[in-house]
């Protein structure tokens, strides 16, 4: 019963200041949608295996397919920021750098997600893949989190081929010593 009221409260919550919360008490446990998998709550911890059809890659392997042109896709949340539902325009709240010419995004790893959002992630990774045939795509948030994964199994549910998931994310690129840029989200 908690665990379905808890899922219920996490559908209501709009993307915006109060989403971006992930503040764990220590008895309550992480929720997962016990008919998606998706992780719900408690995003950054420990992700103990790989998502259903995904290759997992570590940071040389990353640098690597980033040298060679693979398709980076950031899903890091926006804190505080607001998403035009009419124009998919965000309104950032804080500045976010990523890794450079990756695509970011923002909310895309949430597992209770909303439509809009989820429509243009999918549909906008899929334009994406389209203009780069046989690359490979590598989704990453932050070290020790959720959301990369939930985004990862989410596009290869979608029917995307080719999907790799960047467990070390921004974190891993960073402390490899390797640069970040400012990005602003995809539309």
């Amino acid at each position: 019963m908690r665990m379905t009221m808890m899922f219920a409260l996490a559908m209501m919550v709009p993307v915006s200041a109060t989403a971006q919360s992930d503040t764990r008490h220590v008895d309550e446990a992480p929720v997962v949608d016990p008919v998606t998998g998706y992780r719900v709550s408690h995003y950054r911890g420990v992700v103990g295996s790989v998502p259903e059809g995904v290759a997992r890659v570590d940071v040389a392997q990353a640098r690597a397919l980033w040298r060679a042109g693979a398709i980076f896709i950031d899903v890091n949340p926006a804190p505080g920021a607001q998403r035009d539902a009419k124009n998919g325009r965000w309104a950032l709240a804080e500045l976010h750098s990523s890794i450079p010419r990756a695509h970011w995004f923002a909310e895309s790893g949430r597992g209770a997600i909303q439509r809009d959002v989820e429509r243009a992630f999918v549909v906008g990774v899929r334009r994406l893949a389209a203009r780069h045939p046989n690359r490979p795509i590598i989704v990453f948030c932050q070290a020790d989190c959720w959301m990369s994964w939930n985004a990862a199994l989410r596009l290869h549910r979608a029917g995307l081929p080719d999907i790799r998931w960047f467990a070390d994310g921004l974190d891993g690129w960073k402390d490899a010593g390797w640069g970040v840029k400012p990005v602003v989200p995809e539309r």
